[in-house]
């Protein structure tokens, strides 16, 4: 696989096509989503968003062999090498966006709009470290 040209610019397309996926697709009544399916589908893009950031700013990837499947731990331990702060947000958004939208669907609106919220400011951080690293 040949590498971004700007993995940042990526990873928040990610997140603007998870959006994108919640307004059009997943339905909304009042403080809930209707479509889990779609709310699955927003989770794991934005999810995918924040992989893209990380791994522009931390050599996780490449310490792993290819069949080899890169654990949250990993990341994490990466990201405390650089920032401990960035700790508690990315776990948050491990769990907000992986776990309860990517696997249980989970349907209230303050939910997925926190997890993207999280999933924001891990890419925001990963701009910042990208930025000074190029």
């Amino acid at each position: 696989m040949k590498p971004l040209t700007n993995p940042i610019k990526e990873a928040e397309r990610y997140l603007s096509n998870a959006r994108q996926i919640l307004s059009e697709k997943a339905g909304k009544d009042g403080n809930y989503y209707e479509d889990p399916k779609y709310v699955k589908m927003a989770g794991d893009t934005a999810w995918k968003g924040v992989l893209v950031a990380l791994d522009a700013v931390t050599d996780v990837r490449k310490n792993v062999k290819s069949e080899q499947r890169v654990d949250i731990q990993d990341y994490q331990n990466a990201i405390a090498k650089k920032d401990r702060k960035m700790t508690k947000p990315l776990h948050s958004a491990y769990q907000s966006l992986h776990l309860y939208l990517g696997y249980d669907g989970n349907l209230s609106y303050k939910i997925v709009q926190g997890a993207l919220s999280d999933g924001k400011s891990i890419v925001a951080w990963a701009a910042k470290h990208y930025k000074e690293a190029q």
